[in-house]
C-alpha cells in the first residue's frame, strides 16, 4: 500500500560528503526549472519521535533555495485557528505554483494524536482519514504534487536516540517529558500509524517510508526521492500548461430540461413602498438582535450572493450591513483572480476570508464562479468544473461542521428587467462605471448561463447549505425575502 525506500540503510560520512555536492547542484537546477511549472509541490514530513524530522527539514532548507521553499510546522492550534474550520490553517499554508511547501506536522498529526490519546475511536479516525483522502485528491486533481514521507524508527532505535540526545548537554534540551510519554505509547502509536498509512496511501499521493536510524542515509534518500518525484511530475506537465481532461468527465451527464428551476420562479412578486419600509425596519431589527446573539454565542455566518448582472446584489448588501456591527463583518467582492490567487487552487482565496467565530463574511460573488462564468466562458475545463461541484459541497460542509451558518442567495431577474436596469445605470453618473461591454456581451449567452445556474443549484443545494432563489425583478420584494431568510437561518442555528 505504500513505498519503502530500497537504498542501503546506512551511509558512511565519507560517502555522504561525496554525494552531497552533486545532489545539491541537481536539486537547485531542478528548483529553477520548477519556478515555471503550473503546479505546486507539497511535502509532508511525518514519522516517529526522534526520527529527525526537524533536522531533515533544516538540511533541506540548506540544500534548496529557501526563497522558493516555505517551511511550516503545525503544532497546537492558535486562538485564531481554533475559531475557524480545521482545514483553514492548512489552506493558508498551501504553496503557490512553482514553489515547494515543506511541512512538519500536517492534517495527519491531529487525528493520529487524538487516536493515541483515545479521544477518538476507530470509526471516528476513519472519518478523519476519509476526509484527508478527499482533500489530497482535490489538490492532486488541480495539478499539485503531494509527497508524503514517513520517517521510521524502531522502538529500540527511538529509545537509543532519546538517550543519546539526553546524554549530551548540548542537545539534552531537545528531550521533553512529552517525548518520554510518547516512547511509552510507541506500540499503540505504531499500530495507529500503520493503519493511517494503509488507509491514505493512494496512487496519486502514496506514503514513502524512510528508515531513519542513520541520518546520512535518511537525508540523501529523501533528497533523491524528492528530486525523482518532482522531475517526473514536471515531465508529465511539460506537454501542456492546462490540466488534462478527466477521461470520465463525459460520462457525467448534465440534465438539460425544457422547464428549469429558474423558469418556475414567479418574477411578478412585488412589494409596495409602504409595506417595504415597514418590513425593512422590522427585519433589519431582527437581524441586528440575532447577529448580537450570534456574536455572544461565537456563531459565525457566511453569506454568498450570486445572481445576474444588475440583479441587486449591491443593494441587498447595503440593506444587510446596517443591521451588523461594523467591527464584526467583512465584504469580499470577487473579481478576476490576481496573479497570487491564480497561482493557487481556486478555493484558496475564499478560505482566506472565512470568518472567525461570531463574525460575518459577505461574498459578493464567490467560489461558484468556477461552475458559472469559468464554465460558460471556457476558463475552466469540463473536468475542472465538473469536479468543482463535489469540491464545493465538501468545502461548505466543513464550514457547517464547524458551526458556521452558510446562506446562499441567487438573485434572479429576467432578461428584459436586466436591460432596463443597464439603461438606468447609464443615466446615473455614479452608477455608470458598473456597466461594461462584457455585461452586454454576456447577455448573448443568457441561455448558457441559465443552464449553468440550474446545474449549480441542483448539484450544490445540499441539506446543510441549500440555495435560496430570490425573485428579484422587484427590488423591494427581493430585499425583504433575503433579510427574512437570513433571520430564519440564523435563528435556527441559535436555537429559537
Amino acid at each position: 500500500m505504500f513505498e519503502v525506500a530500497e537504498l542501503g540503510q546506512s551511509l558512511s560520512r565519507e560517502e555522504f560528503d561525496q554525494q552531497v555536492p552533486s545532489l545539491r547542484t541537481r536539486l537547485l537546477e531542478m528548483q529553477q526549472t520548477l519556478l515555471d511549472a503550473s503546479f505546486p509541490v507539497i511535502v509532508l514530513v511525518s514519522g516517529s519521535d526522534g526520527a529527525g524530522k526537524a533536522v531533515l527539514v533544516n538540511r533541506l532548507n540548506e540544500w534548496f533555495d529557501p526563497r522558493y521553499l516555505r517551511t511550516l510546522a503545525f503544532d497546537d492550534k492558535t486562538q485564531d485557528e481554533r475559531e475557524r474550520p480545521d482545514y483553514w490553517r492548512f489552506w493558508q499554508a498551501l504553496p503557490q505554483k512553482g514553489h515547494i511547501g515543506l511541512y512538519i506536522g500536517s492534517w495527519y498529526s491531529d487525528p493520529i494524536a487524538k487516536r493515541v490519546a483515545k479521544t477518538l475511536n476507530d470509526i471516528e479516525l476513519d472519518g478523519y482519514l476519509a476526509h484527508i483522502r478527499i482533500f489530497e485528491r482535490m489538490l492532486v486533481e488541480d495539478g499539485a504534487l503531494v509527497i508524503k514521507l514517513w520517517l521510521h524508527l524502531s522502538k529500540a532505535q527511538q529509545q537509543l536516540r532519546l538517550q543519546q540526545l539526553e546524554a549530551d548537554p548540548a542537545t539534552a534540551w531537545r528531550v521533553t517529558e512529552k517525548d518520554k510519554r510518547h516512547l511509552a505509547l510507541y506500540d499503540s502509536f505504531r499500530s495507529i500509524a500503520e493503519h493511517t498509512l494503509r488507509q491514505t496511501s493512494t496512487a496519486e499521493a502514496p506514503w514513502v517510508v524512510i528508515e531513519s536510524a542513520d541520518p546520512h542515509y535518511r537525508d540523501i534518500t529523501v533528497a533523491e526521492h524528492l528530486l525523482e518525484r518532482i522531475q517526473h511530475h514536471q515531465a508529465l506537465h511539460t506537454c501542456s500548461d492546462t490540466p488534462l481532461e478527466d477521461e470520465n468527465a463525459e460520462a457525467v451527464a448534465l440534465i438539460h430540461r425544457q422547464k428549469t428551476l429558474l423558469g418556475n420562479l414567479d418574477l411578478t412578486l412585488a412589494l409596495d413602498k409602504t409595506s417595504y419600509q415597514q418590513q425593512l425596519e422590522h427585519w433589519q431589527g431582527q437581524l441586528s438582535l440575532l447577529a448580537r446573539r450570534a456574536y455572544q454565542q461565537r456563531v459565525s455566518m457566511v453569506i454568498v450572493l450570486e445572481g445576474w448582472d444588475a440583479g441587486g446584489k449591491g443593494g441587498l448588501i447595503r440593506r444587510i450591513v446596517p443591521a451588523l456591527d461594523a467591527r464584526n463583518y467583512q465584504i469580499i467582492p470577487i473579481a478576476v483572480p490576481t496573479d497570487e490567487e491564480a497561482a493557487h487552487h481556486y478555493l484558496w482565496r475564499f478560505w482566506r476570508h472565512i470568518p472567525r467565530d461570531g463574525r460575518v463574511t459577505i461574498y459578493d460573488r464567490s467560489w461558484y464562479g468556477r461552475v458559472l462564468v469559468e464554465r460558460v466562458e471556457g476558463f475552466a475545463s469540463r473536468a475542472q468544473w465538473l469536479r468543482a461541484y463535489s469540491e464545493i459541497n465538501d468545502f461548505e460542509s466543513q464550514l457547517v461542521a464547524h458551526g458556521t451558518v452558510v446562506v446562499k442567495f441567487w438573485l434572479h431577474i429576467d432578461k428584459d428587467e436586466q436591460l432596463k436596469r443597464f439603461k438606468e445605470r447609464e443615466k446615473i453618473s455614479y452608477k455608470r462605471h458598473k456597466i461594461t461591454d462584457d455585461d452586454y456581451r454576456n447577455r448573448e449567452r443568457w441561455a448558457d448561463y441559465e443552464q449553468a445556474v440550474n446545474d449549480m443549484v441542483e448539484r450544490t443545494s445540499t441539506e446543510v447549505a441549500p440555495w435560496h432563489l430570490i425573485e428579484a425583478n422587484n427590488k423591494r420584494f427581493a430585499r425583504i425575502k433575503a433579510l427574512k431568510t437570513l433571520c430564519q437561518q440564523l435563528e435556527q442555528q441559535l436555537g429559537g
